[in-house]
């Protein structure tokens, strides 16, 4: 009963999406799944999957990506495997995104196991009996949503109160930039540097409190979090390392 109810559930969570991760041929996976500090194993056996189910996959730089994939960025859907664990289980959550970061499939998975690797696999190898083979169809070259510029000083009309406008704007800084955090909605804001108009760095929440997916100016994704009031971010190196990054709240 309980594997019927399990198999509704997911059925239902995947309807709600209009497009279905079959309708592409080529899947993306990050270098990194930022919800996790280890990698567990689980990029390679999610990638074996995928091939099994005869999607067609392909790393994030886009530099790497075929020529089909290139000309329309929009046959590409990424996948993302989300650390949802709680006190008990180790549980993921493997979501799949189209080119405007719209979530298309996610599907749940659950492992009584306790230790971290082997549960987190087993957490994983559940998802895959929901995970369609790919059938895909041709994808509109859909132009990607870019977030809008944020208006500097100078851009604001004269007469506005910029202190009670509600911007959301808090300052932090590296030692070598100022930095504006400003709140886009409930699960995202964005780091904006004195002198630019272009985020430095965007910030979605994940299901760990305090803790979020980072997107870089540069396109590189990254994890960030919350420590002591400060923001931390682990900016990824060229020797595939990382280093932490703190700006302090001013």
């Amino acid at each position: 009963m309980k594997k019927i109810s399990l198999i509704i559930a997911t059925a239902c969570s995947m309807a709600a999406f209009g497009q279905k991760v079959s309708d592409y041929k080529y899947i993306s996976l990050p270098s990194k799944f930022t919800t996790f500090k280890e990698d567990f194993g689980l990029a390679e056996l999610l990638t074996k999957t995928l091939r099994g189910k005869n999607y067609t996959v392909i790393p994030a730089d886009k530099l790497q990506w075929p020529s089909e994939a290139k000309d329309n960025p929009c046959s590409v859907a990424e996948a993302d495997i989300i650390n949802d664990s709680g006190f008990l289980r180790n549980k993921v959550l493997v979501q799949f995104k189209d080119c405007n970061d719209k979530v298309i499939t996610s599907v749940k998975g659950a492992s009584n196991i306790k230790d971290y690797k082997e549960g987190y696999q087993d957490a994983l190898k559940q998802t895959y009996v929901s995970i369609s083979p790919a059938s895909p169809v041709a994808q509109a070259q859909q132009p990607v949503r870019v977030q809008e510029p944020v208006a500097t000083v100078s851009e604001i009309p004269s007469g506005t109160n910029t202190v009670t406008a509600d911007t959301g704007a808090v300052k932090f800084s590296n030692g070598k930039t100022d930095f504006q955090k400003i709140q886009i909605d409930n699960s995202q804001f964005i780091l904006v540097g004195a002198d630019s108009s272009s985020p430095f760095a965007t910030f979605k929440a994940t299901t760990k409190n305090d803790t979020f997916r980072v997107k870089l100016q540069n396109g590189s994704a990254t994890m960030g979090y919350y420590e002591n009031g400060n923001i931390v971010i682990e900016m990824p190196q060229a020797n595939g390392e990382y280093t932490r990054e703190i700006f302090l709240k001013k």
